[in-house]
């Protein structure tokens, strides 16, 4: 079985909307692209090559849209990116130029995925995939960078839909621009006021 591993850029108040560019996704009316621009160091920058390691990704449309349209370009800063599989839950898109684009059309595709052998599987954007990941208790592992400011609206990591589970601290950093730096593993669910590992 395969770990699904979400990797996310986070606010204190949990917005993970166009972390980075201002262009990267206005839908909503964000206004706020760009906000992880300042916070980069070596701690950070570490924990970024680290995770740009080669792997498959699971991604929502609009993030592989994203990614389409720029890293097929510019994979020499993402080495692997262009190799590794991009599986994409979508409705609407069957097909793509982009070498290595699987096209999942439901939660059972993704149970089916996660069922497989091989690496793990990471999950980068995709607010509404993740919110349906944790939904159906599919998230084995959250590397979170948590930034130090908030941004009041835009879309979240965490919704009302999150099944209730617990997870356990492996690794934190905190870096010299004030970002957290944790990799958390889940380990139980919740039950009646008490975590059971």
């Amino acid at each position: 079985m395969r770990k699904i591993v979400v990797l996310s850029m986070i606010t204190l108040d949990g917005v993970m909307q166009a972390p980075g560019g201002p262009k990267e996704d206005t839908s909503g009316g964000f206004k706020y692209g760009g906000w992880t621009a300042s916070y980069g160091d070596e701690a950070y920058g570490k924990a970024v090559q680290k995770e740009l390691e080669p792997a498959d990704y699971l991604l929502g449309r609009k993030t592989f849209e994203i990614w389409e349209g720029y890293w097929p370009k510019h994979a020499d800063f993402w080495p692997g990116i262009n190799d590794g599989t991009k599986y994409v839950l979508s409705k609407t898109r069957k097909k793509s130029d982009w070498k290595n684009s699987v096209f999942l059309k439901s939660l059972a595709d993704i149970k089916k995925l996660k069922n497989s052998k091989g690496g793990d599987i990471q999950v980068w954007g995709s607010s509404e995939l993740i919110h349906l990941l944790l939904k159906n208790d599919l998230v084995d592992e959250l590397r979170l960078k948590i930034h130090p400011l908030t941004l009041g609206k835009g879309k979240k990591l965490f919704d009302n839909r999150a099944y209730p589970a617990a997870f356990t601290l492996t690794e934190s950093t905190v870096t010299t621009t004030g970002v957290i730096l944790a990799n958390y593993k889940r380990t139980g669910e919740v039950k009646t006021g008490t975590v059971e590992v």
